[in-house]
């Protein structure tokens, strides 16, 4: 089942004690993003460039009548960029910031898998990541033996990101 059919046919309600994550791929290495601010997920259609935004603001779409930035994590992460392919999906996510909510879509290689994490079984990033900033991260959580990332949209898509774009939206 896809990861796309699993967040239509899995609740978004969580049970008592767990959270439940998105999970996306980028560069190899899975992330998760809180479901619950997850609004779609959509596959890769081309962006509209707005000029002087940062290198990561892809430019901006139209989903039904409302206008959203579009982020690409692999150029915020620092990450090579590599062509966008079949797999290639926006997903587009609620986040909450000094001007309100706002809706924004973040380029990612491909979606993953919806996981349920016990609440209290994340842990704190260490103090080396790499290329992903640490502030950027909720924390770590262990699931089916392998490390997710997981992702504080919040932080990731901060006003820093938003207010280049704040004249074209």
């Amino acid at each position: 089942m896809s990861a796309a059919a699993a967040v239509t046919q899995q609740t978004l309600q969580t049970q008592a004690g767990m959270e439940q994550y998105l999970t996306f791929m980028l560069a190899g290495e899975e992330y998760g993003v809180d479901i619950l601010r997850v609004q779609e997920i959509k596959g890769w259609e081309k962006v509209t460039r707005v000029p002087h935004t940062p290198n990561y603001v892809l430019g901006i779409i139209n989903l039904r009548g409302a206008i959203v930035p579009v982020i690409d994590l692999r150029t915020r992460f620092s990450l090579e960029n590599i062509p966008f392919g079949p797999t290639t999906v926006v997903i587009v996510v609620r986040v909450a910031g000094e001007r309100g909510d706002r809706t924004v879509g973040m380029v990612v290689d491909a979606v993953s898998e919806v996981y349920n994490v016990p609440t209290g079984d994340t842990r704190a990033p260490p103090d080396m990541l790499g290329p992903v900033d640490r502030v950027l991260i909720k924390g770590l959580a262990r699931v089916e033996d392998k490390m997710v990332i997981l992702l504080d949209v919040d932080r990731l898509v901060n006003s820093s990101v938003l207010t280049g774009m704040d004249g074209a939206v």
